[in-house]
This record gives C-alpha cells, structure tokens and sequence, in this order.
C-alpha cells in the first residue's frame, strides 16, 4: 500500500487497490484502543435504473435502503449483530440518497470483527419468507418517517423543487414501492453494486495497513467482476417548479425548509472547490456569526433551531437551510436581500480570512472523530478526491468566489420554501 504524509494534519493515509478493483484505505492513528472499519458502496436510493451484463433494470423505489437491512442476514441463521457483540464490538449501516455504508467499531477483536464486515456484506442471502418479513418492519419504518416534521418537510420540498431527479423520492420508498421487492430483485441490486470495483474498505485506528489489506483480499478473492452502470435521466433546470409547499402537523410553531437550487457538482478537485466555495457562502450569509444570523434572532424570526449549508447528492446540489419560525417568508425575503448585498458589496477581507480560518478548523477538529474521518475519506473518494488534501484548497479559496456564487444562487426563482405550520384546534377535531 502507498503512504501519504499530510504534515498540516499529520496524518498518513494509506492505499490500495486490490486485484479485484476494492479501494483500501488505512489511517493509522498510533496508541489508540479504538478501531473504526466502514465498508461503502458507490450506490444509494436514488441509483434504481441501472445496466448490467447488457440488461437494463428498473428496480423500486426503496431497494438501496432494503438492501442494507437484508445484508445482515447469513445463511444457517447466523446472527450477524451477535457475532459482532460477542467480540465486543458495535456494527451499523445506513443508506443515504446516493451511498450504503457497513460499519463497525472494537477495541478488541479487530481482525475478526474486520472479516465478519468483509464476510456479511458481501454474501447475499434473501428467501421469500425473510424478504416478506422484513416488508412489515420497513413498512412501520415508513410510517414513522410519515409522522416526523423534519421528514415530512425536507421531503416536501425536494417534491416541490424537482420534477425527475429522485431526490424527491424518500430514502425509505413508499408502503407501495417496497411491495414489488422480491429477493430477484435484491440479488440484482447487490451483484450490480455490491462488486469490489465499486467499493472502498477505510480504516481508521492503531492497525496494520498491509494487514487489512491481505484480509480484504483473503475474504474477497482477487476476481474482478462487472460493475452496473447507473442510468441517470435526470433533466432539472435551475427554476424551482414550486416555489412554496406547506402542511400541517402536530408542531408546537411553524417549522420551514427553504434551499436554492444549485448546478450539480461533478467530480474531481473542481467540484470539490465548488462544494467548499458553497460552504464558505453559506457560513457568510446564515452562519452564527453572520450579520443576517444575529439581525433575524434579534427581531425573534428565528431561534436557535435556525441553520444551513451545503447539500450535494449524485446529480444534484442545494443550499440549504431550516428552524423554526412564525414568519418564514420574511425569513426567505431577508436572506435573498442579504445575498444580494453580499454579492454587490463584497466580504471584507478581515471576515472573509476569519471565516475561512473557522472552516479549516472545524474541519481539522472533526478529523478527531474517527467515525467522521471514516465518512468524509470514503464520500470524497467517491467524488474522486483525496479528503486528506482539504486544507490546501480552502487557502487557495478568494473571497470573490463567495460573491459569483451567491450572486449566480441566491435568487428567487431558485428558491423553494416547505412549511409545515400546527394543526388548529378545528383540524384537530
């Protein structure tokens, strides 16, 4: 495996890629009792349209998501969690939009709790008596997602604001989606997906690089196999369809979702400039310390619920922001208004250093959590960017950069607003 020596964080990030097309990458972190695995396929709820071995699939929405669950199944009725437990160690998975992870983390035990990973998520096992069981379980899943405000918003806005992209289908699917799951259509999905070429195992802890790496090789074997490819039709404009959606829940005071539709980012060391840019704008105009932040909190349009930032998904780019307020229309006309004098009038350059300086440290502090170095090295792979090289490009980031985003971002028809506001003592009834 190739070492790389980052003096500014001091770390040493090792790689590899296998015979079988598997990325490895080891952070060796000295002294410490813990160890950290994530095991992460390029592939999440929005990847439903695929191509593999010259076959078109279309498959449900939901099945990234019901996948995950079903990976913790074993033949001969293993017990993949008690086996974890019994080496004391903690596992866990979650799917987001465009990403599945398996993680676990030990004090103990690391190279068997490092093959079990390996072992579990890349054996499918799925019988029709276990895919239907687990229907029921996903299906409560759903409705309580149904039942969350902070669900229910985010996914009212992604609805109103694109018209193809799948970002405006829910993680979870729907009750109806995930009744045309069969187990043909998991082993599609995991033999598309789940193949070593589109897959990174990332370590973080006192190990042996060449030691994970011989295991994922001995688990995995060195066979290459084909890789799906994702179908994206995918057409969306910058107009936002909808520019305001709003419901009714059980909340104590009107809660608000409100994003700019943003170019998708691609990949490569250009996008990933672009998503920091993004950042760094975002903190300028809504962040804690922002002129807006502390102008609307004074006023009481906002409290401390109120934040933002960028959002990136496969295809797809927003600046986001939430919290809850009696006023959010004012709340999106004050932060269009501050946008428009930030990009006209610029950031004085004492700001614009301090906020980068704030960034750069947040995100060097972050690196102390294992679970989010694990994360952030294994996202940005994906982007086809070294995570590790940050700092570098955050220096080289001017302050008229802010303002081009802000200025070509921040507009109205970009803008989309979800709220959900109480429901009356008369819709109660």
């Amino acid at each position: 495996m190739k070492p790389v020596y980052y003096p500014e964080l001091d770390e040493t990030l090792y790689t590899g890629v296998l015979e079988n097309g598997l990325t490895v990458a080891v952070v060796p972190r000295r002294g410490f009792t813990k160890k950290m695995a994530y095991f992460v396929t390029d592939y999440g709820s929005i990847h439903t349209d695929f191509v593999l071995e010259g076959k078109e699939y279309h498959a449900p929405a939901g099945v990234a998501h019901y996948l995950e669950h079903k990976m913790f199944d074993m033949p001969g009725d293993r017990d993949v969690s008690a086996e974890f437990a019994a080496l004391g160690a903690m596992v866990n998975a979650f799917t987001s939009y465009d990403m599945t992870a398996y993680y676990f983390s030990c004090t103990e035990h690391f190279r068997q709790c490092l093959k079990l990973l390996l072992e579990f998520v890349s054996t499918p096992y799925f019988t029709e008596e276990s895919v239907e069981k687990e229907r029921g379980i996903i299906d409560q899943e759903i409705g309580m997602n149904q039942d969350a405000p902070d669900s229910v918003v985010f996914e009212n806005l992604m609805q109103a604001m694109y018209c193809s992209h799948p970002i405006r289908v829910p993680i979870l699917g729907s009750s109806e989606s995930i009744r045309q799951i069969t187990p043909q259509t998991l082993y599609h999905c995991h033999r598309a997906f789940y193949t070593p070429g589109n897959m990174l195992l990332c370590v973080v802890g006192d190990v042996d690089p060449q030691g994970v790496e011989d295991m994922a090789r001995q688990v995995l074997g060195t066979e290459r196999r084909e890789v799906g490819v994702k179908l994206r039709p995918w057409h969306e404009t910058m107009h936002c369809p909808v520019p305001e959606v709003t419901g009714a829940m059980e909340v104590a005071m009107p809660m608000f979702n409100m994003a700019f539709k943003c170019e998708p980012l691609k990949t490569g060391e250009a996008s990933i400039r672009m998503e920091m840019v993004a950042d760094l704008a975002a903190e300028a105009l809504f962040g804690e310390s922002s002129e807006l932040y502390l102008r609307l909190y004074e006023q009481g349009l906002i409290d401390s619920s109120f934040g933002g930032g960028f959002e990136t998904v496969d295809g797809c780019a927003m600046l986001l922001c939430s919290g809850d307020s009696d006023d959010p229309e004012a709340v999106r006309e004050a932060i269009e208004a501050q946008a428009e004098k930030l990009a006209r009038r610029g950031i004085p350059e004492e700001d614009f250093l301090r906020m980068k300086r704030s960034a750069l440290g947040r995100r060097i502090r972050d690196l102390d959590s294992f679970d989010s170095t694990c994360f952030r090295l294994c996202a940005y792979h994906f982007s086809g960017f070294d995570y590790f090289r940050f700092p570098e490009v955050y220096r080289s980031i001017e302050s008229g950069e802010i303002r081009a985003f802000l200025s070509r971002v921040v507009r109205p028809q970009r803008c989309g607003l979800s709220v959900i506001t109480p429901v009356s003592k008369e819709e109660g009834v």
